[in-house]
């Protein structure tokens, strides 16, 4: 990803040198970010501890957006060394980075997720949904005779007659999540764009008036830990939930996965792009630490090994989606050799 060449001043740099130098008082390595990534990190984290002779790295679940804000907030041991991401970084965090001296970092997708929406395998409903019904069941505004109103679609049966006559409620991410984010950008604006009279209008449009999920009771955020959505579509078999493929994946003993325009999210159709809503997935490593906190840079080479990230590797084994091998050999070396986002 690239981005105007931003500069530093002098004053930053050297206040920099001085948070970097404290940061050798910490020893553990911190990540932060995703919820969706957040097993990947932690298995990651629980194997370097394994192997090596550094502590295992503390791993927090504090959502994409959320932990954009701690990896940009500044240099030192006050601050994370690694984010996990389930979206790129936006212009605006890379901003709020540069601000804060933050300027030096690598960016490094480990792989693909799809993102699930799953019921109870208590339901009895054999679940297939297009984005459009899944649109016209979440977003805040639909068009109704011609003018966007109110959502006013309180059963799945008021959008197609085919779909139960059960109430809609889906438990998903709340803001902060880039679960969220990719979930409305790949879901909910392109059901949207699928309406002739909103395809009409084009797609700046359709982001700028179908993106926003209700909050009239329907769409219920459940916070950044997926497993309680997991908990609650396990209490209620008319409820849907929305999150990543590694919670799906790690919880079909009991539930199951609603197929999108006929196709079920799997490792294969994933890869493949062949599932509508799948993403890419990233960490991001603050290079002005490497060296400096110890076993960071031994980390990084430990979560984009061959044994972690390739198939059959452990992350696979959570759900991830492994890269295809030129891809996996690319993002590795860059991972390795500390390369500047700026310069890809």
């Amino acid at each position: 990803m690239s981005f105007t060449k931003l500069s530093v001043s002098a004053l930053a740099l050297a206040a920099m040198s001085a948070t970097v130098a404290s940061a050798q008082s910490r020893e553990e390595i911190r990540v932060v970010g995703s919820s969706t990534v957040f097993p990947y990190s932690q298995a990651a984290a629980e194997q370097f501890g394994n192997v090596s002779d550094f502590p295992s790295p503390i791993v927090e679940s504090t959502g994409t957006g959320g932990g954009m804000q701690i990896f940009c907030g500044g240099i030192g041991e006050a601050h994370a060394d690694l984010t996990g991401a389930s979206r790129a970084m936006k212009a605006s965090e890379y901003e709020l980075c540069a601000e804060n001296g933050v300027t030096d970092i690598t960016e490094v997708q480990i792989g693909s997720d799809g993102l699930s929406i799953a019921v109870s395998r208590d339901s009895e409903f054999d679940w297939d949904l297009t984005k459009t019904q899944v649109y016209m069941a979440l977003a805040a505004e639909v068009p109704v005779d011609g003018e966007m109103v109110a959502n006013p679609h309180m059963n799945w049966s008021d959008i197609d007659s085919s779909l139960p006559d059960a109430a809609i409620i889906a438990y998903g991410p709340p803001p902060t999540s880039g679960t969220r984010d990719a979930f409305v950008e790949l879901a909910i604006v392109e059901g949207c764009m699928e309406v002739p009279m909103i395809a009409e209008k084009g797609e700046d449009w359709a982001e700028e008036n179908c993106a926003r999920l209700r909050s009239d009771g329907p769409f219920i955020e459940a916070g950044e830990n997926d497993n309680l959505i997991v908990q609650r579509l396990q209490a209620d078999a008319n409820a849907v939930g929305i999150f990543g493929y590694s919670f799906l994946f790690e919880n079909n003993d009991t539930l199951k996965a609603v197929n999108i325009e006929g196709v079920e999210p799997t490792f294969d159709t994933i890869e493949s792009g062949d599932y509508g809503i799948s993403r890419p997935l990233f960490f991001y490593v603050k290079n002005a630490h490497r060296g400096v906190i110890p076993g960071l840079q031994e980390f990084v080479e430990e979560y984009t090994s061959e044994e972690s990230m390739g198939p059959g590797g452990y992350l696979s084994e959570r759900g991830m989606v492994p890269l295809g091998d030129d891809k996996r050999t690319e993002e590795r070396e860059e991972a390795a050799n500390a390369v500047n986002m700026e310069a890809k």
